[in-house]
């Protein structure tokens, strides 16, 4: 399932951000490898690339992370979408500005699992999971990523 873009050994300890990446916003979750747990951090919600990479470098030198994971929007089938190689170059860009590792992680039905678990916890309205449904769906790609 994970697919490393950076190559080199998983790391085994220490703190991850996952990016469940749009082009007009991008959800960030933080997990860590000694808890196996992945929470929700924030939405960014920021149109240029300076100002994105701006953003989350702040959140790299925050957090320190070891590595980071990407979801990787795939169709039904498993195979690449218009989106997909965005994302990709979305990694290799953070792989690149960063020099940690990344991951690459099937992201399929990562949003509606997100529309589940906030409805779920009683945001009923649409205007009340938008918000926060980037954020739980970078929590949902990285949970995986730490599960498997």
């Amino acid at each position: 399932m994970p697919d490393a873009a950076a190559g080199g050994p998983r790391p085994t300890r220490g703190t991850l951000l996952g990016f469940d990446f749009g082009e007009a916003r991008i959800g960030v979750a933080v997990g860590e490898y000694e808890t196996a747990q992945a929470s929700a951090l924030t939405t960014l919600h920021v149109q240029s690339n300076r100002a994105r990479f701006d953003a989350i470098g702040a959140l790299i030198n925050e957090w320190h992370p070891v590595q980071l994971v990407v979801g990787l929007p795939l169709d039904m089938e498993g195979e690449a979408q218009e989106r997909t190689a965005r994302c990709q170059r979305f990694a290799n860009q953070l792989n690149g500005r960063y020099n940690l590792p990344v991951a690459l992680v099937d992201e399929r039905f990562s949003s509606v699992e997100a529309e589940h678990q906030l409805a779920d916890a009683g945001k009923t309205r649409w205007q009340q999971r938008k918000p926060e449904l980037d954020a739980a769906a970078a929590q949902i790609i990285l949970q995986h990523y730490l599960d498997h």
